[in-house]
């Protein structure tokens, strides 16, 4: 919440290259700063495995790269800003395919070491229950949606509208402070509720949020059903986040909790990175698809003054510079302004049609919500696969 308001301040009073430095001095004195944390004694016996390190490692930064360069290297054919194409097709969809590859020949070697008896990078024990995989499934898609949402709303607001940085951070101040707060009180029903209860709750909730976005969002993001909209997909984002730790963290025995923290750590950076990176490529090809068919029903925009523009790489862009692209052709003010009219339609109904695949992602999450524990803090067995959860109530 305070990054969002504190990065919008200072990018619109100092600009973005800035922030980065600014970053990097905070880095630096959280670095000097962990000197002062106190060691423990480390274990010699144990070695780091540096097989998986290498192939988790570089699993995360293909699908990081092939994700992030969907939209600029082509989703299927290869654009001219891909780095290389094998006869024809994106390097980013192979990217994305090698790190799967990767990420599964880490799991095989990592099995392959416990078999063997020797001390595993992580140790997947702490998924070997499904209702612990679920919890990883719906962190990784909760997680997504937010970055999803994070992704869609400031581009709108500061490419579209043309506002500030700042003024999008305050647009966004009730989603994420909402998510605060809901992720701090969230624990208070835990002895009321099941996880299982409270996630699928929680799914409903950000679904029918988003399909209410997609009805009510307009050109401005300051009206009342909007905030009302982001508000509650923030009461949703806010307990799923929290709930889905709760439960990794208590089916697992205290001596693997780094490893649950470096499994959630590595679902939710990949998760994040993941929702930005799609999310941003939809929307582009939702927006180019729209564009061409509304240029085709438009019989006032020619095909000699369409040829003009680069239909192939649309993209969101305000209506002002969507003026000053047109002044460099031959259109006249009528057609410049049919222009920008189709514009601003195209890009609200792409903005209500991303919503609503999110909504559609946020149904879906159901499948992995229903499999997380029906059973209360108290009725925490040792081992969670002794427990015989109760019949539910006919």
């Amino acid at each position: 919440m305070s990054a969002f308001l504190i990065g919008g301040t200072l990018g619109t009073l100092v600009g973005w290259r800035p922030i980065f430095f600014i970053t990097l001095g905070l880095a630096v004195v959280v670095f000097l700063l962990s000197f002062k944390l106190r060691g423990d004694r480390g274990n010699p016996s144990v070695k780091i495995d540096l097989v998986a390190s290498v192939l988790i490692g570089a699993a995360i930064v293909v699908l990081t790269l092939g994700f992030n360069n969907l939209n600029a290297w082509g989703i299927l054919p290869a654009e001219e800003a891909a780095p290389f194409s094998l006869v024809g097709p994106s390097p980013a969809p192979i990217f994305i395919v090698l790190g799967v590859v990767l990420g599964q020949c880490f799991f095989l070697w990592t099995r392959r070491r416990t078999r063997l008896g020797k001390v595993p990078l992580v140790d997947l024990s702490v998924l070997k229950h499904p209702t612990e995989r679920a919890a990883v499934y719906a962190m990784f898609i909760i997680v997504a949606m937010e970055a999803a949402v994070n992704f869609t709303v400031p581009t709108y607001i500061q490419v579209v509208q043309g506002r500030t940085p700042f003024d999008t951070s305050l647009a966004m101040m009730p989603f994420n402070l909402t998510v605060f707060i809901t992720a701090t009180l969230i624990v208070r029903f835990y002895k009321r509720y099941t996880p299982r209860t409270i996630a699928l709750f929680s799914f409903t909730l950000t679904t029918v949020a988003l399909v209410w976005l997609s009805l009510v969002v307009t050109n401005n993001w300051e009206t009342f059903p909007t905030i009302i909209g982001l508000i509650a997909f923030g009461i949703g984002q806010g307990a799923l986040v929290t709930l889905v730790f709760n439960v990794l963290v208590t089916a697992a025995p205290k001596e693997l909790a780094g490893d649950v923290g470096s499994i959630r750590g590595t679902a939710q950076n990949l998760a994040s990175a993941v929702g930005t990176a799609v999310m941003g490529a939809v929307l582009v090809t939702i927006l180019s698809f729209g564009i061409t068919n509304a240029v085709n029903d438009h019989p006032e925009l020619p095909e000699e003054l369409v040829a003009q523009v680069d239909l192939d790489n649309a993209n969101f862009i305000s209506n002002d510079e969507l003026r000053d692209l047109l002044e460099g052709t031959d259109a006249d003010e009528a057609q410049v302004e049919a222009a920008i009219s189709i514009n601003e339609e195209e890009r609200l109904r792409t903005l209500k049609l991303g919503f609503l695949l999110l909504a559609g992602l946020s149904a879906l999450a159901a499948i992995p919500a229903s499999r997380l524990p029906r059973y209360k803090p108290e009725e925490i067995p040792v081992d969670p696969e002794t427990l015989v959860e109760p019949e539910p109530a006919k």
